[in-house]
């Protein structure tokens, strides 16, 4: 029932910065954490970056210093700013907000539909 609305991807050259924005069709209760995760056809899905309900952000280790990750969790919005892109970060980038995670109320992921980024050399 819930879709994660992304927008933001696009083609572009190497060096240049896209944001990626991401925002829940309807109101999400109980985040524990929002983020960004990237999968080439093939591949598994990997983690780019996280940030808690609390703040605490984490990051892929190929991205530290290039993107940067926001959200607010009573919009239900997550952001990642993505600057100096290289062609390695080419891939279909996908939302994520979990919810929940507690004994009370159990862990749930939800995932967007998935945005293309193309960085071209």
């Amino acid at each position: 029932q819930v879709q994660l609305v992304e927008s933001g991807g696009g083609l572009v050259q190497a060096g240049e910065s896209l944001r990626l924005s991401c925002a829940a069709s309807r109101r999400l209760l109980n985040i524990s954490s929002m983020g960004w995760y990237r999968q080439a056809p093939g591949k598994q899905r990997e983690l780019v970056a996280t940030i808690s309900r609390v703040g605490n952000t984490n990051y892929a280790e190929y991205v530290k210093g290039r993107f940067t990750i926001s959200g607010d969790n009573a919009k239900n919005t997550v952001n990642l700013q993505m600057n100096n892109l290289t062609a390695e970060d080419t891939d279909v980038y996908y939302c994520n907000i979990k919810t929940g995670g507690t004994w009370s109320d159990p862990a749930w992921n939800y995932w967007g539909q998935g945005t293309q980024v193309t960085v071209s050399s």
